[in-house]
């Protein structure tokens, strides 16, 4: 989960093994991620009971590939609720902790686990 949960269920996927970007990937592992990646916004989508998922893959400052996955509301306050995420207020938006956000994190991760034994991952 986000350092910074600007919306809350924001996720990072990180590649495995580390790599610059995408394109370093063979076809077979880029596929792998951008499924994964897929994956983690499914989850998202029942979890969160999002209305869309925002994606995001940059590598600009952070040179390892990882892909920024932010949850998405109706309910969303309307000044915001089309802003791109970096256009929030990250310094205002609250720090994970586990107190918060851990039972986010556990079903997050109850529903990843449950999605891949259903497909065999």
């Amino acid at each position: 989960m986000g350092e910074r949960q600007v919306l809350a269920g924001y996720c990072l996927l990180l590649a495995d093994p580390v790599v610059k970007h995408l394109n370093e990937l063979q076809a077979q592992r880029r596929s792998r991620f951008l499924a994964e990646m897929a994956l983690l916004g499914d989850v998202l989508l029942e979890v969160m009971q999002a209305t869309r998922i925002n994606y995001a893959l940059f590598g600009n400052l952070e040179p390892a590939l990882h892909a920024h996955l932010f949850p998405r509301h109706a309910s969303e306050p309307e000044a915001t609720r089309s802003a791109q995420p970096w256009a929030l207020d990250w310094q205002r938006a609250p720090g994970y902790n586990d107190s918060m956000h851990g039972d986010l994190r556990v079903r997050i991760g109850a529903a990843l686990e449950r999605r891949a034994s259903l497909h065999g991952a």
